[in-house]
């Protein structure tokens, strides 16, 4: 089979030849069709993972069919449309695990970190971290679901967000356009905030009421003049710097959410956190279960990703593109 592997830190993709894998007890082997292309492979890139292994085949964005089914695998049976994501697996003894919250799991394992993900033809994972795709969903626009719509979704979700809340999103690229999305199908209204006023057409397609360009206002100011200030500030963005911005634009009790984040500290005003009973909360990806609820949400709402496909042999250039912060356009996706 073909693959795209990551030899180290600061490296190039390199296109390689490789057996395809025989899975073992508890593995099922995917024959990929799609694999986003997703910022957590720039971080890779960039050695920001200090638990990462190498040399790795990248991608957790996975959609394909069970080709085979390991020793006591019995679900998904072979040729079932499925989704591989961002947590590989988990040790399935501690609390997190026995209560469904595998994604907090001490000893869980990251796919295209730590164990070869979705950049081949083929692909091994485990058994219980494999989902069925709905009916009629499209494997390749659907493929980024896996982690930009599950991030997206999840953090919403338990940040509260429901009907007539304001919720501004910082981004507007694969995580920021789904969490719009998102929103708006959970009755909210949506700002969007971007540096430039380059995606400012783009937001108010997606649906968002308002726009602002941080660089030719403050994020917090703009903020506070809609209504008493945003309920949830939701940053999409590799900025850690980007969110702590615009604390200052939540409303009293509102709740700035991390989704996406950057290698600098989150420094906040704690007497501005007090005196507006304000909340910060993070969510890392999602477990199973949250993958399954995201996957209905958005067939029932049809709600689907901007994607780029892209070749395996235009992998290695695309994700240099991704790196030096050149690539703009969509979700870039790897078809099979």
């Amino acid at each position: 089979m073909r693959a795209a592997v990551l030899p180290g830190p600061d490296r190039e993709l390199e296109l390689v030849e490789r057996d395809v894998p025989s899975p073992g007890p508890g593995e099922i082997l995917v024959k990929t069709v799609a694999c986003g292309m997703c910022a957590s492979e720039v971080t890779l890139v960039k050695g920001e993972y200090p638990f990462a292994k190498f040399p790795i085949i990248p991608g957790h964005e996975v959609s394909g069919t069970v080709a085979e089914l390991g020793e006591g695998v019995t679900w998904p049976q072979r040729g079932t449309p499925v989704g591989a994501q961002f947590l590989y697996d988990s040790d399935m003894r501690c609390d997190y695990c026995v209560r469904g919250e595998q994604i907090l799991c001490p000893n869980k394992r990251i796919t295209g970190v730590v164990t070869d993900g979705g950049y081949a033809e083929y692909g091994l994972f485990r058994e219980g971290f494999v989902t069925p795709m709905p009916a009629g969903l499209d494997p390749i626009a659907g493929a980024p679901l896996m982690c930009a719509g599950l991030t997206a979704y999840n953090g919403l979700r338990r940040a509260g967000v429901g009907p007539g809340a304001r919720v501004a999103v910082i981004g507007a690229g694969a995580i920021g356009g789904m969490a719009v999305r998102f929103a708006l199908a959970m009755g909210a209204r949506v700002a969007v905030l971007g540096r430039s006023h380059r995606n400012e057409e783009r937001a108010k397609e997606l649906g968002a009421e308002r726009f602002v360009a941080t660089g030719d206002q403050d994020p917090a100011d703009a903020l506070r003049s809609w209504g008493h200030g945003a309920d949830f500030v939701v940053n999409s963005t590799p900025s850690t710097a980007a969110a702590a911005a615009a604390l200052g634009g939540l409303a009293p009790e509102g709740t700035l959410v991390l989704l996406g984040y950057g290698p600098e500290r989150l420094e906040l005003s704690t007497q501005m956190m007090i005196f507006s009973r304000l909340h910060v909360m993070a969510s890392p990806s999602g477990s199973p279960q949250d993958t399954r609820a995201t996957l209905d949400f958005a067939t029932q709402h049809n709600l689907m990703p901007d994607v780029v496909p892209v070749r395996l042999d235009d992998a290695p250039q695309t994700l240099s593109r991704m790196v030096e912060g050149a690539w703009s356009g969509g979700r870039a996706v790897i078809t099979f």
